[in-house]
């Protein structure tokens, strides 16, 4: 009786074991909780950003009519001091982990150059990056006259957020990433709720609105500086609300297709299909020089091809301090933050999207130059300084200072 009692609980422990293992691999589909896992390995930063289709469900934003832009191609020889040192490009793009380098100087693209395992045909992903340009999407919504002000609410335009502080927070607080809000943006704590937001989407396809809702606000909004990604999907669900598509058709209607991208791109979301929901504070993946194109377009205010696709002023409030906590090194070492932008510490008028592991995409109008920089740089934080060094002299270069 003890035997077969014993067979009994065996034979529950394997099936619950089995169930278990093929939940977690998921022979069946493409994606499952254990690539999900496999890309948060150190070893596999490469991989998961050179290929987040691989990984994680994603959208394709496709370009329906394709312009490249002018080439005048041409090695760059740059060397900078940083740190009482005197440092080369090649250094600092070897030790950065940098996978794409592009340059334009009056449109043009002077400079495209791979590495890591990277071609002009990879299309690295821009983690934060993508958070500029979902600013960019409710500024042309301002456009399009979908939006009266900035200081519109929220769950106006998204009502599953209705009564909720994320709902009850204006989009120009969104965007200055001043909610107030009690959200843990810690990128070396998986179990933070950062962390949260990005694995639980992927392992258990739960609605990553809903996952918002129940966050409270600790403080008055617009009175610090607090950047958390989820201001930026919420801001992603008011485009979801006022266009009713998904993101990546959004994009690719009111961005790709004006600007003609060079390529395809893709967006991640939370479950395979037309269900699925992208995660509208990071994982949009495109090439390099289809990055600078959107860098090249903020260097001209807005205006692609004759056409006002952003407001009059949009760009200029974007990447500037638009209150004094704001402002370079108040809150943040060496930069300061706009709308969805940063900008350095510097008496130039320089700015850029940046995301986590060294992605970028640098304007400094004066010169008239865009870099697009993209890497799998785990010390991409301590990188920083140099980074911006790294840029400057590559602009004074190209523009012959």
């Amino acid at each position: 009786m003890i035997l077969r009692i014993l067979g009994g609980v065996l034979l529950l422990i394997v099936i619950a074991a089995t169930a278990i293992a093929g939940w977690f691999y998921r022979p069946w589909s493409d994606y499952s909780p254990a690539l999900v896992m496999a890309a948060f390995d150190p070893e596999n930063i490469v991989d998961v950003s050179l290929g987040m289709s691989e990984y994680f469900p994603y959208r394709d934003i496709e370009s329906p009519d394709p312009t490249p832009l002018p080439r005048e191609l041409a090695p760059l020889s740059v060397t900078y001091s940083y740190d009482g040192e005197t440092r080369t490009l090649d250094q600092y793009l070897e030790e950065s982990g940098s996978l794409g380098l592009v340059v334009l100087h009056n449109g043009i693209v002077v400079h495209e150059q791979y590495l890591n395992g990277a071609d002009e045909t990879s299309r690295p992903t821009s983690w934060s990056v993508a958070k500029s340009f979902v600013a960019s999407l409710i500024a042309i919504a301002v456009q399009d006259g979908h939006i009266d002000n900035l200081d519109q609410l929220a769950q106006e335009f998204a009502p599953q957020f209705q009564g909720s502080a994320f709902g009850e927070t204006s989009l120009r607080h969104l965007l200055m990433m001043s909610t107030g809000i009690d959200f843990i943006e810690d990128y070396n704590d998986t179990d933070s709720d950062v962390g949260v937001l990005f694995r639980d989407p992927f392992v258990f396809g739960s609605d990553i609105d809903t996952a918002l809702l129940d966050f409270e606000r600790r403080t008055e909004a617009g009175t610090e500086l607090d950047y958390i990604s989820s201001a930026s999907h919420v801001l992603s669900a008011v485009l979801r609300g006022i266009y009713d598509q998904p993101l990546h058709q959004i994009i690719e209607e009111k961005i790709w297709a004006p600007l003609g991208m060079e390529s395809d791109a893709y967006w991640n979301q939370n479950v395979i299909g037309d269900d699925g929901i992208a995660l509208g504070y990071c994982c949009l993946n495109a090439r390099p020089v289809d990055y600078a194109r959107f860098g090249q377009w903020y260097l001209q205010d807005g205006v692609w091809d004759g056409e006002r696709l952003l407001p009059e002023g949009w760009v200029d409030m974007a990447t500037h301090a638009n209150a004094p906590f704001q402002e370079a090194g108040v809150t943040i070492p060496l930069r300061g933050y706009g709308l969805h932008f940063w900008f350095p510490e510097t008496d130039r008028d320089e700015f850029f999207a940046a995301g986590i592991y060294g992605q970028y995409i640098w304007v400094d109008p004066s010169r008239n130059i865009v870099i697009s920089r993209f890497a799998a740089d785990p010390a991409w934080g301590a990188h920083t300084g140099e980074t911006f060094a790294a840029f400057r002299a590559i602009a004074a270069d190209v523009a012959g200072e």
